[in-house]
């Protein structure tokens, strides 16, 4: 199964049978079957298609991801038929609520993050090695905050520490990127070098697929445990992308150490980065290469959490056939 990205202007997507039939300026570029894709990202504003599309796609379990002309921005995201397991839902709803579950996930959630962290400041001493003083300086103050993860006894608190390794995590990675891409630490809304650029986008990928995941699975993305719910923001998706970051992280710097992404892709814009079409084309074709560990990884957790919830959630569910008589 693959993902396929829509990124040309003047691109028509026509629903045939059972395949996608892509047009350009008109003319029939060919065909894509409905069973080979997984996932749909379409980039900007130019790509042209019905909501028979959106339909066709959704039917077949296909979620789409729709994102800004410029930039990594999230605009829409169409999923297919959620899961039927209402259990899962109740459980899930009732354990946001339960502050000491809520606690040990979000333990468990920041040092498997801050594990990560420490794995790509190692990894990084070792190709870097003029960079030992950044880098080493990252991995003491990442030791010491993972140190305090297990007496911490509030979410809050996890919060700062999470925060004060992030702050040592990319002061390391500062000195491990080339000067010419401006990078000094991570900003975003809108990210304002190329490394943020590509950084955002790479959060946005992870993002979609632990949507994904969890829609999948029966759980509902809004409904974190770490993330607190609010309005408009899939929380349960942040929280299963924390540990995921330094992956994506790790990923970005390889493809500016091997030149696979340079400066020149990328344009200022309104005060944002924007990574360019030629940019574009290289990240997406490499991040569906990188992306098969994190996905496989997303699954396996999100149905590992499914199954923790269903036995709690079975408690609610009325019995078969309880309302047959209306």
């Amino acid at each position: 199964m693959a993902t396929l990205y829509l990124d040309r202007a003047q691109l028509e997507i026509r629903s045939e049978g059972a395949a996608l039939a892509l047009y350009e300026g008109g003319e029939r570029r060919g065909t894509v079957p409905l069973r080979l894709v997984e996932r749909v990202v379409i980039q900007g504003s130019q790509t042209r298609l019905d909501s028979g599309v959106l339909i066709k796609l959704a039917e077949a379990g296909i979620a789409t991801l729709l994102l800004s002309a410029r930039g990594s921005r999230r605009v829409a995201l169409v999923l297919g038929p959620a899961h039927q397991d209402a259990g899962v839902r109740l459980a899930q709803a009732h354990r946001v609520m339960d502050e000491a579950w809520c606690l040990t996930w979000a333990r468990d959630v920041v040092a498997a993050k801050l594990q990560r962290q420490r794995r790509l400041m190692r990894q990084a001493l070792v190709e870097r090695p003029d960079a030992r003083k950044a880098l080493t300086d990252a991995l003491v103050g990442i030791a010491g905050v993972a140190a305090q993860i297990p007496g911490c006894s509030a979410v809050a608190s996890l919060r700062g520490l999470e925060g004060a390794a992030a702050r040592a995590h990319f002061g390391a990675l500062t000195a491990i990127f080339a000067p010419e891409l401006d990078f000094t630490g991570r900003n975003r809304r809108p990210p304002r070098d190329p490394v943020n650029a590509c950084l955002s986008l790479a959060y946005t990928m992870l993002h979609f697929d632990a949507v994904r995941a969890a829609h999948a699975a029966g759980l509902d993305p809004l409904l974190g445990f770490y993330h607190r719910p609010a309005f408009g923001r899939e929380s349960l998706a942040c929280d299963l992308i924390e540990p995921l970051r330094p992956h994506a992280d790790a990923w970005v710097w390889q493809q500016f150490r091997g030149h696979n992404l340079r400066a020149e892709h990328f344009s200022q814009h309104n005060g944002a980065c924007v990574l360019g079409k030629a940019g574009r084309e290289h990240f997406y074709s490499a991040w569906e290469k990188s992306a098969k560990l994190p996905r496989r990884w997303l699954r396996a957790r999100c149905a590992r959490l499914a199954q923790n919830m269903r036995t709690d959630g079975c408690t609610w569910i009325d019995s078969p056939g309880i309302d047959e008589e209306f």
